[in-house]
């Protein structure tokens, strides 16, 4: 995994970052508009992973977190999810939210709690995400950013 670095996304990168997310079964859903806080894990100059934020004022949705197939069982998706956690602290997020309907033991490692969906600021309630890309049977997490 030493040959693997994580940085911000290029546009050109776009159409293999939706292959990732299509191969991962997650939705595409206006990706592009939140091109500058998505991040990218490169081997050989070839897109490996990715993990997208949207930010929402001080909360952050996190989104879009893919390893392609040769890589996961790696620690990849730890490592873009750190990352993109250390991304929504320095761009100030108080909490992060996601929803999943695959990966609801993944997460909470890095601390995340299912919480209702009630509970989800208006903001990120609004999101593509919330409103058409995950169905109403996706479980919400959440983490407190400051904390620890």
């Amino acid at each position: 995994m030493t040959d693997v670095s994580i940085g911000p996304a290029r546009r050109d990168e776009l159409p293999r970052i939706l292959e990732l997310l299509e191969e991962g079964g997650l939705p595409r859903d206006e990706l592009a508009n939140h091109l500058s806080t998505t991040l990218v894990a490169r081997s050989e100059g070839r897109v490996m992973g990715c993990a997208t934020l949207e930010l929402y004022g001080r909360v952050a949705l996190l989104r879009s977190v893919a390893v392609a197939r040769v890589f996961r069982g790696t620690g990849l998706g730890r490592r873009l999810t750190e990352t993109a956690l250390e991304l929504s602290r320095h761009l100030d997020a108080d909490e992060a939210y996601l929803l999943t309907e695959t990966a609801d033991l993944f997460f909470p490692r890095f601390g995340f709690r299912p919480i209702p969906r009630s509970e989800v600021p208006r903001s990120v309630q609004r999101s593509v995400e919330f409103t058409v890309a995950c169905p109403a049977s996706a479980r919400v997490m959440v983490l407190d950013l400051r904390a620890g």
